[in-house]
């Protein structure tokens, strides 16, 4: 193989494997029940949410929060407690989800006007 064939190559491997792009079949995941885990001061925790329409419940430790649900687009929404009980509880999470699977999705997530993202899988149990 010459050295131009080699390049050639090369670079056509590059486009190829950098135009792949994430599945993001964010309708399949508007509505449903999930499980989401976290590290929490180092204890790993879960959340179970359920989403249907503009309303999502999550049960975590027995206790269940109702909190509306804002679609942006197909793949962001905005989340708001319904009834806070503290001033943290009051402000918005800005959920954004980066690619899917058939029964999770990974997401990214923020409090409305903070700049620290983090990121997460929620995953399918019904």
């Amino acid at each position: 193989m010459t050295k131009k064939t080699s390049l050639g190559l090369v670079i056509l491997l590059t486009a190829i494997s950098s135009c792949h792009q994430p599945e993001r079949n964010c309708e399949d995941f508007k509505d449903g029940k999930f499980s989401f885990t976290a590290s929490i001061d180092g204890e790993e925790q879960t959340t179970i949410f359920e989403r249907k329409g503009g309303i999502e419940i999550d049960h975590f430790e027995g206790k269940s929060d109702t909190s509306s649900v804002r679609w942006i687009n197909s793949c962001e929404y905005v989340v708001k407690k319904l009834n806070p009980k503290s001033m943290a509880e009051e402000k918005s999470i800005h959920m954004k989800i980066l690619s899917t699977t058939k029964d999770s999705y990974t997401f990214e997530y923020r409090l409305v006007g903070s700049s620290s993202k983090s990121v997460g899988t929620a995953i399918r149990v019904e």
